[in-house]
């Protein structure tokens, strides 16, 4: 009987599912599902000696004398503890020894380069390698190739398979499935299956991890893809094919899925699945745990995603930073900053300490409730605690402020922010001079903009929103359209809130026939305008007593099927009190069928007349 035969998805909390789960009628399932079974007969094993006779003999086998270069290539490679300038000095002591140490050396120190993620390393140590005449083997093209995936330089990636082919060497599952996962992260999803597809070619069978990989990549590509159900499809489709092959789908693949479906509110199918990896005797980790506390959290059930909590204590497992840090997220989002804080405090007692995350999370829902005073505090916290802040944090921190009217402390934590060097982003620039221009403090924000100009900065739409609004409310329309036309020649192009904020400062400053103008040329542009826009300038007709504009402007709204909202019967009803004549003008207006608000305004207005 397969696994999916005996998932269907039984009622009640996740959290019940791993307490008594059922087990499998395979005794072969059951044994593999035990995995602490692996270690704990690990330490019987002798390790191999190139001498055995004299191993046995000697109950004292002799140590040999490391040298430092053996030393960093059998330790500290292997542990991570090492620095890059450790690393360059170690390569080139050992580019110039002789004899030259064999290849496999040259992979252990390019392999810890690797997982340390000094990508761009690797692959100049791996020129200098080929520079001074040594040939690269197979798994020094494996290392490099992994290294070109994971900062999306597939196209090298795929030049060095060449190369490795041209050697006489097959490319593996590992070399595949580095290929997979880049093509993945730079989401060209359709090339990565069918490069699945031309393993077989190569007599290459994908494992596991290669569907895992893949897997993992629709799952994500399906959160942002407009063809999300096309990515679903196809996802549902490998893992039956894995099975289909006799690969057994691991506790990563699942977890993809189930994250995806989860994200995706297909609560029913992931839980499906949850059932299926239990029954098929497959432990759930960490990292499954936290998909499933996030999905729960997401949907506003942090008493359950609590329970999931305590389930990994009660079972011996260390919860990570990521599992505090969600479950502390869900809880401000449903206001329960007190349960967060108490969780944040007991995260150093489960030997985890706090991070950058945390203090964000903290920071940004005491922000959102307006304790300003506590995130400030958290904040000196993380600093004295040697936790450094991020761009996150004064993000936060910046916007709350702002929205006190105190923007000499805003800008000091800015130039706080420079000396901790953290880099502004283009939210942190956003804030700044929405808040500088809403505070009256449109001197300070140009002075910003003009630095970020100057500086070859890339300025997004909404830094120049921001001071268009600014200028605009501040009737300086000159200046405003002087930012509006720089828009255009930056290669961006305005919104519907560009048009509509410059549209109200025309309106404003009395310049009504611009005003329908840029109107007119936003339509003609393919920008549609929404109902803000609409209301914008009929109530500037509307105080120009131009009512034949403000009925023209009613039927547009009409045609495009918007609906009027409290604001649109406000000038309606504004219009209609202007007119003595006010039931020719009743007459002329539209009718809008999915709104029954300005119907009822209007039989009101006729009743009292």
């Amino acid at each position: 009987m397969s696994c999916s035969s005996r998932s269907a998805a039984s009622k009640g909390n996740l959290s019940s599912l791993f307490t008594n789960p059922e087990r499998p009628t395979s005794s072969k399932s059951e044994t593999s599902s035990k995995l602490s079974s692996l270690f704990i007969n690990q330490g019987t094993a002798k390790p191999t000696s190139s001498n055995p006779t004299t191993s046995t003999k000697n109950p004292i086998p002799s140590v040999p004398i490391q040298t430092p270069v053996e030393k960093f290539l059998q330790t500290n490679c292997k542990s991570g503890n090492f620095t890059l300038n450790e690393a360059l000095h170690y390569f080139d002591s050992m580019i110039h020894m002789q004899p030259i140490p064999p290849m496999a050396s040259f992979n252990r120190l390019l392999g810890g380069l690797a997982k340390s993620k000094h990508y761009s390393q690797v692959s100049s140590l791996c020129n200098k390698l080929t520079s001074s005449g040594l040939l690269p083997d197979f798994i020094t093209f494996n290392i490099l190739l992994n290294c070109f995936c994971n900062v999306k330089r597939v196209c090298d990636g795929l030049v060095v398979l060449g190369s490795l082919i041209r050697r006489g060497y097959r490319p593996s599952a590992v070399t595949f499935t580095s290929l997979v996962k880049g093509l993945c992260m730079e989401d060209r999803i359709d090339e990565a299956i069918r490069l699945l597809d031309k393993m077989v070619k190569f007599q290459c069978q994908p494992t596991v991890m290669t569907y895992g990989t893949l897997i993992n990549g629709l799952c994500r590509a399906g959160k942002t893809s407009v063809a999300l159900r096309w990515h679903d499809r196809w996802a549902k489709e490998l893992f039956v094919e894995m099975k289909g092959r006799g690969i057994l789908p691991d506790v990563v693949v699942y977890s993809a899925l189930i994250h995806g479906l989860y994200y995706n509110e297909k609560w029913e199918a992931g839980k499906a699945l949850l059932h299926e990896m239990v029954h098929c005797g497959i432990k759930p980790n960490v990292v499954m745990f936290n998909v499933l506390i996030a999905a729960l959290c997401r949907s506003g059930n942090v008493k359950e995603s609590s329970n999931l909590l305590k389930l990994m204590i009660q079972r011996g497992m260390n919860p990570n930073l990521v599992t505090y840090n969600t479950l502390m997220d869900g809880f401000c989002l449903v206001g329960g900053l007190n349960e967060a804080t108490e969780l944040f405090h007991s995260i150093s007692s489960r030997g985890c300490e706090p991070d950058a995350v945390s203090y964000n999370v903290l920071i940004n829902g005491y922000c959102k409730s307006q304790k300003i005073h506590t995130a400030v505090n958290l904040y000196e916290e993380m600093i004295h605690k040697g936790v450094r802040p991020t761009v996150v944090t004064y993000n936060a921190l910046l916007t709350s402020i702002f929205k006190l009217g105190k923007v000499q402390d805003a800008q000091k934590l800015y130039a706080e922010m420079q000396t901790q060097n953290v880099l502004p982003n283009s939210s942190t620039y956003k804030i700044l001079l929405d808040r500088l221009c809403k505070n009256d403090c449109i001197p300070e924000a140009m002075k910003i903009f003009h630095t970020l100009e100057n500086s070859s900065s890339e300025l997004g739409l909404e830094i120049f929103n921001a001071l268009i609004d600014g200028h605009c409310k501040a009737g300086k329309l000159e200046i405003a359209w002087e930012l509006f036309h720089k828009i255009s020649k930056k290669g961006l192009v305005p919104d519907v809130v560009t048009y509509t904020m410059m549209i109200n400062g025309l309106c404003i400053d009395g310049q009504l026939e611009k005003a329908n103008g840029l109107f007119l040329e936003m339509e003609g542009r393919g920008c549609a305008p929404n109902v803000i826009t609409f209301n914008t300038l009929m109530r500037g007709f509307c105080l120009n007593d131009d009512l034949k504009k403000v009925v023209e402007l009613l039927h547009k709204m009409s045609e495009r099927n918007l609906s009027p909202d409290n604001s649109t019967t406000s000038i309606v009803i504004d219009l209609l009190s202007r007119d003595e004549k006010y039931q020719k003008c009743l007459d002329w207006l539209p009718t809008f069928p999915s709104s029954s608000q300005l119907k009822d305004a209007v039989t009101n207005f006729k009743s009292l007349a």
